[in-house]
C-alpha cells in the first residue's frame, strides 16, 4: 500500500461498536452542523492551522445552544469555559488552534460574530477556543495562525464531508508518537421512538499505548504519556446543560479506549452541544418563561454508548487519515518529523 494512500478506518475493514453511524460518518451527520479548516503549511518550520465548528447555520449569538463542558484532566487552555459552566449554553463557534493562538481565536470569532446581521449592538460575547500543543511539528512562537487565518477557517465552515488527519487544528498535532490530527465520527441511536444522531470531532494530540479496536499497536519511535486532546460532541437530541454534561463525559470513554495515558501533562476537554430547535435558546425564549424538553435520564444510555463509540471512530480516523509530516520542533530547534500509523501494519492487525 502506498504510503500517501490514506483511508478512514472502516476503509480497512475496522468496526468499532454496534451502532450503525450516519450517512458521512461525521459530525456533519448532525442536521446544521458545519466544519471549516485553515490550514497553515510554509517553508520547513510552519505547521499549523485552526478549525471552526457551527452548531447551526443561523445567529448562534441571538439563537444560542444548550452546551456543556468535561474536564478530565485540566492541563490546558479551554477559552470560555466559565461561561459555558455558568449558563449552560453556546453563543459563538467552537475554534480548535495552537496553545499560544488561543487569543488570536477568541478576536477572530469576536470579529465574525460582531460582524453577524443583528448584532450591531452586541457589547459582550463568550468566544470558545480549544487548544493542543503543536510545538513539535511547528514553530509555536512565529505567531501563526494569524487573526485572519483563523477567520478563513470560520468563512470555510460548511456541512458535508469533513476533511481529516494533518488538517486544520491537526496540521502539527501528534499522537501516541505517530502523526495525529483531526477525526470524526457519528452514530444514530433509536430512543424513545425516534432516531437521534451523536457526531464527534477529535484534535487528537496526547499519548499512552495505542489500541485499535483493543488490539496493541507499537509506534516505532515509541510511546508518548503527555498531550492533550479537544472532543467536540453534537447531537440533535433535545437535552439539557445538565444532561450535555453527562454526554460530554462519556466521550473520554471512548478516549480511554485507545489507551491514552491520561497523564499529568494530559489536558482532556470534552464539549457537548445539542442542536435541537426544540431546545434553542431563542431571543424569544430567552424574554419570557419558556419550557424546553429533555430525554429522561432512564433513555439516555443509548446517547452514552454511541458517543463513546464516536469518539473512539474518531480518534482512530484523525490517526490512519493522517500523513507522515516534516517539521520543526520548537523546544530544541531543530527539524522534526514524525511518521503516521502504517496502514500495512493495521491491515496485519486486521488480519
Amino acid at each position: 500500500m502506498a504510503a500517501n494512500e490514506r483511508q478512514r478506518l472502516r476503509d480497512l475493514g475496522f468496526r468499532p461498536g454496534v451502532y450503525e453511524t450516519g450517512g458521512l460518518n461525521a459530525i456533519t451527520d448532525v442536521a446544521g452542523v458545519a466544519v471549516g479548516h485553515a490550514t497553515i503549511v510554509e517553508g520547513d518550520r510552519i505547521r499549523t492551522g485552526a478549525t471552526a465548528i457551527l452548531p447551526h447555520p443561523g445567529n448562534l449569538f441571538q439563537d444560542k445552544v444548550p452546551a456543556a463542558l468535561a474536564v478530565l484532566n485540566g492541563f490546558g487552555k479551554f477559552v470560555g469555559s466559565t461561561q459555558i459552566a455558568e449558563l449552560g449554553e453556546l453563543e459563538t463557534p467552537i475554534v480548535l488552534t495552537n496553545t499560544l493562538a488561543t487569543g488570536r481565536a477568541i478576536e477572530a470569532i469576536n470579529r465574525w460574530t460582531l460582524a453577524q446581521p443583528s448584532n450591531e449592538k452586541v457589547v459582550s460575547l463568550n468566544a470558545v477556543v480549544g487548544e493542543t500543543n503543536d510545538s513539535r511539528l511547528n514553530d509555536i512562537r512565529a505567531g501563526r495562525p494569524t487573526v485572519d487565518e483563523i477567520g478563513l477557517a470560520l468563512a470555510a465552515a460548511e456541512p458535508g464531508p469533513v476533511e481529516e488527519g494533518a488538517v486544520g487544528a491537526g496540521t502539527g498535532t501528534v499522537a501516541f508518537g505517530l502523526k495525529g490530527g483531526i477525526g470524526t465520527s457519528s452514530r444514530r441511536v433509536k430512543v424513545a421512538g425516534e432516531i437521534f444522531t451523536v457526531g464527534v470531532l477529535v484534535q487528537s494530540n496526547y499519548g499512552g499505548r495505542l489500541l485499535v479496536c483493543g488490539q496493541p499497536y507499537d509506534a516505532p519511535s515509541g510511546h508518548d504519556r503527555d498531550g492533550s486532546i479537544v472532543i467536540v460532541v453534537a447531537t440533535d437530541a433535545p437535552l439539557s446543560a445538565r444532561n450535555l454534561k453527562r454526554l460530554a463525559e462519556r466521550a473520554f470513554g471512548g478516549l480511554s479506549r485507545t489507551g491514552a495515558a491520561l497523564s499529568n501533562g494530559s489536558g482532556d476537554y470534552s464539549l457537548a452541544f445539542s442542536t435541537a430547535e426544540s431546545v434553542r435558546r431563542t431571543r424569544e425564549r430567552r424574554a419570557a418563561i419558556s419550557g424546553y424538553p429533555d430525554l429522561p435520564n432512564d433513555l439516555i444510555s443509548p446517547l452514552f454508548e454511541a458517543t463513546i463509540e464516536a469518539a473512539e471512530e474518531a480518534i482512530l480516523n484523525s490517526l490512519v487519515t493522517a500523513q507522515s509530516t516534516s517539521g520543526f520542533n520548537a523546544a530544541t530547534g531543530k527539524a522534526s518529523s514524525v511518521e503516521a500509523i502504517s496502514l500495512d501494519r493495521l491491515a496485519a492487525l486486521k488480519a
